[in-house]
């Protein structure tokens, strides 16, 4: 992996980090969003890797990296084998299309962040 790719998801890391903490302090609104996360995250009909899979397809086709780098980290702790998310990127590549296909370039960025030792 690239230095720079390193760098830019090490941010979009640290950046949630801190937001996290300022909402979570400062935002009843904010709290209830976790509240709902947790929730919808948890295991249920559908386990909670397979919501997090659910939720890199999505990321892929809304092409948000912040998201992608999240439910990628997720998925891979939740025990989501690199071939099934690399499936579900590509699920997101055919809804999304074109843009998609480009945003899936940053998740294979982070699924080697999260899979391969750097």
């Amino acid at each position: 992996m690239e230095h720079q790719d390193k760098e830019k998801i090490e941010k979009i890391i640290a950046d949630r980090k801190s937001a996290h903490q300022f909402y979570t302090d400062n935002s009843e609104v904010y709290r209830s969003f976790v509240e709902m996360e947790i929730k919808t995250y948890s295991d249920g009909s559908l386990s909670k890797k397979h919501k997090e899979m659910i939720a890199i397809g999505i990321s892929i086709h809304i092409n948000s990296e912040s998201l992608m780098e999240w439910h990628i980290k997720q998925a891979v702790y939740t025990g989501a084998t690199r071939e099934e998310i690399i499936e579900t990127i590509e699920v997101g590549m055919e809804m999304g299309g074109s843009q998609a296909t480009a945003a899936s370039r940053f998740a294979l960025k982070v699924l080697d962040y999260y899979t391969i030792k750097n």
